[in-house]
């Protein structure tokens, strides 16, 4: 149990480096325009150390803020442009026999990044998507007999057309899971979409993204959101939210059972907790609401959630059941 004086302590802490988030929206803002629900949850993925998956149709400019945030911060930076031919040995590297030395030596693939951006995840086979498992949970990657830590920060940001079926390959559950996000992305507005139409059809030249923050600061931020205080009600809630997608008729959601066929693992509750205190880090809190779970709820678990034959049925998607989540568990 924290006292006052230490959750005020570590909100004057969060305040000093509140300028993290203005600092990495001002640079984003010169080339992307609009979208600042993306790039809010892009940088929340950041702080609580965990992926991203970003749905949306083509031209959302979700290519170009991934590749942008990797921009605005001091890092190494890969694309991964997944196909239907892509192998393993592409993605995370293959051993190769070096003639004038003699013996096999060790090529590493472009996993070896501290940004990854896995573009048409879905793209794809199993056999390539799986390779990326060992990376995104254990932070690690066998080549050979030997494994090699990835360096931090470690993050995978992967891009899925929703549209698009034919020759692609649904991501398995094991691995959708460890995204800590999935953000749909959604079309600009009017006025937005103005401001890009002209800013590239006018030959203006296109706005250079500088680095505004080290990796060393994002590390020691991450350090500091890992502190926040979350009270034992909040934690109640966050469990509530997640068990009520498994067992939905303890919780007076009755109607819900025929349509949830799993619900959200206790990889989801984590995720729950460390984004919430990402978003009450972003907010310049040292202390964790009910209002920022709720604001990241759907990012957190629509991805969890697995609806039956019967709610596709009726046009029910997991963004109703967690509308109905959200209304009927008991806020503190």
């Amino acid at each position: 149990m924290a006292t006052s004086e230490q959750i005020n302590h570590l909100t004057n802490l969060i305040k000093d480096r509140h300028n993290l988030k203005q600092k990495l929206f001002s640079e984003l803002g010169k080339i992307i325009i609009g979208q600042e629900k993306m790039l809010e949850q892009l940088t929340i993925a950041l702080l609580a150390n965990g992926h991203i998956l970003l749905e949306g149709i083509p031209g959302l400019a979700k290519t170009l803020a991934i590749k942008s945030l990797a921009q605005a911060i001091q890092a190494k930076f890969s694309r991964i442009q997944f196909t239907p031919d892509l192998l393993p040995a592409d993605v995370i590297g293959t051993m190769i026999y070096n003639q004038q030395r003699n013996e096999f030596v060790v090529r590493r693939g472009p996993i070896f990044s501290n940004f990854i951006l896995a573009d048409e995840i879905n793209r794809a086979p199993a056999k390539v998507q799986s390779a990326l498992l060992e990376a995104m949970q254990e932070r690690q990657i066998t080549i050979g007999d030997t494994t090699y830590k990835l360096d931090e920060p470690f993050l995978v940001l992967a891009t899925q057309n929703p549209i698009e079926q034919e020759g692609t390959y649904p991501l398995p559950e094991a691995q959708v899971d460890r995204f800590l996000l999935k953000v749909i992305v959604s079309y600009p507005s009017m006025k937005e979409e103005q401001l890009i139409v002209r800013q590239n059809v006018e030959g203006m030249t296109q706005p250079t993204i500088n680095p505004v923050l080290s990796t060393h600061e994002i590390l020691e931020s991450r350090k500091l959101v890992r502190q926040i205080y979350m009270d034992e009600k909040v934690e109640n809630y966050i469990l509530g939210l997640t068990f009520a997608t498994r067992e939905p008729e303890k919780h007076g959601l009755e109607k819900l059972k025929p349509v949830i066929s799993y619900g959200a693992s206790p990889r989801g509750s984590i995720s729950l907790a460390l984004a919430s205190k990402a978003q009450a880090f972003l907010n310049g809190r040292g202390y964790v609401t009910p209002d920022d779970v709720r604001s990241i709820a759907h990012s957190v678990l629509r991805h969890r959630i697995g609806l039956t034959y019967e709610a596709e049925a009726e046009n029910i998607t997991t963004e109703n059941v967690i509308d109905q989540l959200l209304q009927k568990v008991s806020t503190p």
